[in-house]
């Protein structure tokens, strides 16, 4: 059951050029990107009511670079091309956020692996909020959020995964994913829901 409350932020991961753009560098690469498009207005909605309910919006983004691209991460995806890893480097529009500009009262962790908890100052700034249920959005469900939430969860965070705001580069991977998540690391619920939800918890928020 849903349990919005002063404790929880919302999470908005990898939402990036080379991720979600048609001419990104996953795009390019024939991956269908389309799904993107359609969360979207969701995340927007999600931010506003936060924004609005006083409650934390942190943004992930991915920066890759020579120093912190290992051997083995070089790997990553079965593929070693040059092409496969020019994703979100440092300082290219591919790293930039695709369609969402953090407000200046949002945060941004950069990460250089899937998960957003790995080696990043992500967990401090959430106890330093005193945050415990983490409402995740951003893509893709399969890979960097679905890292993150089970991150997340052992470290005894409550999460929500918002299905209509997360995409993957398929339909499948999408709804399998889903379905393990609700099964073993937290709750799966859509946009709607929640933002009823901090309504009623929030008498002051402004309807979005």
């Amino acid at each position: 059951m849903l349990n919005t409350n002063k404790h929880s932020a919302l999470i908005i991961v990898d939402v990036q050029n080379d991720y979600c753009d048609e001419k990104g560098a996953l795009g390019s690469q024939g991956l269908d990107t389309s799904g993107v498009d359609r969360i979207i207005p969701h995340i927007k909605k999600l931010i506003s009511t936060f924004h609005n309910s006083k409650l934390p919006v942190i943004f992930i983004q991915t920066i890759h670079e020579d120093a912190t691209d290992s051997e083995v991460w070089l790997t990553r995806g079965k593929s070693n091309d040059t092409e496969h890893n020019s994703v979100c480097r440092k300082d290219t529009w591919g790293s930039d956020f695709y369609q969402l500009s953090p407000d200046t009262t949002d945060i941004i962790v950069n990460k250089h692996r899937y998960s957003a908890f790995y080696n990043t100052r992500l967990d401090s700034v959430l106890r330093t909020l005193k945050i415990d249920h983490l409402y995740i959005t951003g893509v893709a469900t399969n890979v960097c959020v679905d890292s993150t939430i089970r991150d997340g969860f052992m470290r005894d965070y409550k999460i929500t995964v918002l299905e209509d705001g997360t995409a993957a580069f398929s339909k499948e991977a999408h709804e399998m994913t889903l379905k393990t998540i609700s099964d073993f690391f937290g709750e799966v619920a859509n946009t709607d829901s929640v933002i009823e939800e901090l309504i009623k918890s929030n008498k002051s928020i402004i309807q979005v």
